[in-house]
């Protein structure tokens, strides 16, 4: 495995990949958690713990580029930003995420 060029578009492509993930865990489909831990489906506290492990993906995703001054805010709706900047993951933001709960377009990639 070669060494990946650590420049603003590698960032942002991960940056996009975190979103995603955390989208399809958001919509309960499958994610790369769910091959890591199989015997988890089983528990109900799975679907809440896998979205936490989204979002604290977002979240450090989204530390770095700040750190490093890369335009992070542009791949998020407005409202999505702001939940970002809060941190916090409600169930706000869970319900709100995407604009209209009836979408489907919810993380179809």
């Amino acid at each position: 495995m070669g060494k990946e060029q650590l420049t603003e578009q590698y960032f942002l492509e991960k940056l996009a990949a975190a979103k995603t993930h955390f989208e399809r865990a958001l919509d309960c489909k499958h994610t790369e958690f769910d091959d890591l831990y199989p015997y988890m489906i089983e528990h109900p506290q799975f679907f809440w713990y896998k979205r936490y492990v989204a979002w604290s993906e977002l979240l450090t995703l989204v530390n770095l580029c700040e750190d490093l001054s890369f335009p992070w805010k542009e791949q998020f709706t407005l409202h999505q930003v702001a939940y970002v900047e809060q941190r916090v993951l409600s169930a706000k933001v869970l319900d709100f995420w995407f604009e209209k709960n009836d979408s489907k377009e919810h993380a179809q990639r």
